[in-house]
């Protein structure tokens, strides 16, 4: 029998959908972190068109409605997320230019050449890095934005558990300079690049998930699907513990030209 946890991908979508929506973030991030990179991106304006893929449950995009005019769409394929999503616009009162619908980020239900910024923290890989710069880019006005965040290497080599771990479990993932290129030959102009610190890691997507897995395993106590979830986590956070200086996100911030 292989004891070794189960990646997040193996899990049925309802679980996994309940177990991430009590989280502010549902992947790594911060706020300081989505103003680094928003700071970046200029002309927008109050007739800007953003669209945030794969938004969750909007953590990034609330701070972007704080600090960036325009309307702003976020995306994402879970309808409980949204739900979410849009009960935290009205609880901010930014429903009149913030709403978040359902869909697929690899059929994006936009004009092509109507947004000013695509946005999408930590969830490009859903799709794949350069399928989604690709596809995602005619749907950019020339000169539009695009910022995503994105697994990375930071090493040429690094210890075998990791290296299996992220190749198994995301194959795209590769080195800063491979990706900067990538976005460069997908039509952008690469405008800068940041690795995001480990608080992004443990403090704002691994710590509260303790709670949330005490939670969610006291609701299905002896489900053992549940309790695979909760122990892919763990299993996960604990490697970026042991092995962060070898990986991490990365925030891409590119313009179309």
């Amino acid at each position: 029998m292989n004891d070794e946890p189960k990646s997040i991908h193996e899990f049925d979508f309802t679980m996994i959908c309940e177990y991430f929506s009590g989280l502010e973030r549902q992947g790594p991030g911060s706020r300081d972190a989505t103003l680094k990179a928003l700071s970046f991106v200029d002309n927008l304006t109050p007739e800007s068109e953003t669209a945030d893929l794969g938004c969750g449950t909007g953590g990034q995009t609330m701070v972007l409605a704080e600090h960036a005019p325009g309307q702003i769409t976020g995306l994402d394929l879970f309808g409980d997320f949204i739900d979410i999503f849009n009960t935290n616009c009205l609880q901010k009162n930014l429903q009149e230019r913030v709403k978040g619908i359902v869909g697929s980020m690899d059929s994006l239900p936009f004009e092509k050449a109507s947004l000013d910024l695509i946005w999408s923290e930590g969830a490009i890989y859903n799709i794949g890095y350069e399928r989604g710069l690709n596809a995602w880019r005619e749907y950019l006005k020339p000169g539009g934005f695009l910022a995503v965040s994105e697994a990375s290497w930071f090493t040429d080599s690094r210890p075998t558990e990791i290296d299996r771990y992220w190749n198994d479990a995301y194959p795209e993932i590769d080195t800063i300079p491979t990706k900067v290129r990538q976005m460069q030959e997908a039509g952008y102009v690469p405008v800068a690049s940041f690795v995001l610190p480990t608080t992004c890691w443990i403090d704002q997507f691994y710590a509260p998930q303790v709670p949330a897995q005490m939670k969610f395993l006291g609701k299905y106590r002896g489900n053992e699907t549940a309790e695979e979830l909760v122990k892919a986590q763990r299993h996960e956070a604990d490697l970026y513990r042991r092995y962060h200086d070898f990986y991490g996100y990365v925030f891409y911030i590119g313009k179309r030209l």
